[in-house]
């Protein structure tokens, strides 16, 4: 697969067939995603194959009580944990998360995370991070520059074996149960849940703003670019 289909047709997947993905496998996607690049080429990052069941349930249930929640923000038309969202109204909102969990179905996608093929947890060394946007005093992403392509290069290696994954960052909300549950310190943090699998389907075309819609000339306010 040449690199712009690869780029341009790799979506998120959350259906995946029975088949079994082996070990084989995963160790050629990791083996080519371990290029990606890093601060300092520190590559911070430890990926942990998450086979036992229980761990397994304990990641879905985590990710479950946090996508219902997530859930209740849509519907009361939020961005769910926006960085400048009222608190209040977010609050409210999540208060009906008990609501749809009772109309949630067996068969979603987090209902189902402790059966799929492939269950990664991506964790990052603290200490190997340069975040420059450590004292700044608000939400900032310069730490996230040194542990997402790696977890991009996963997904797009996977892509090239035939298969297809997600991306989700749900259970950082309870990041230290999660750490609990892989036997990790408080040394480290939760940078993201990887699923992987061979996909029910793949995307021939994928749907995303044009450049000039986000991109302009030398001020955000700027003309628009190309």
């Amino acid at each position: 697969m040449d690199l712009r289909t690869a780029l341009t047709t790799t979506g998120a997947i959350r259906d995946f067939t029975d088949e079994p993905v082996d070990d084989a496998t995963l160790a050629r996607v990791l083996e080519v995603a371990r290029f990606a690049p890093s601060g300092g080429n520190r590559q911070g990052w430890r990926v942990v194959v998450v086979k036992d069941p229980a761990t397994r349930r304990r990641i879905r249930d985590l990710y479950m009580r946090n996508w219902y929640e997530y859930l209740a923000q849509r519907a009361a038309g939020l961005t769910p944990w926006s960085p400048v969202a009222d608190r209040a109204v977010e609050r409210a909102a999540s208060g009906e998360a008990g609501a749809i969990a009772e109309q949630a179905s067996p068969d979603g996608f987090a209902e189902r995370l402790d059966g799929v093929p492939v269950l990664l947890t991506v964790l990052v060394e603290l200490d190997a991070l340069a975040a420059v946007d450590r004292d700044l005093g608000r939400y900032t992403f310069a730490g996230a520059a040194s542990l997402y392509p790696f977890v991009w290069s996963v997904l797009l290696a996977a892509r090239n074996e035939g298969l297809g994954g997600v991306l989700t960052t749900m259970v950082i909300r309870d990041e230290p149960a999660v750490l609990e549950a892989l036997g990790a310190s408080a040394d480290w943090a939760v940078a993201a849940v990887v699923a992987l699998g061979h996909p029910t389907r793949t995307f021939s075309k994928l749907t995303r703003a044009s450049v000039a819609s986000f991109t302009t000339v030398d001020r955000i306010d700027g003309p628009a670019f190309g």
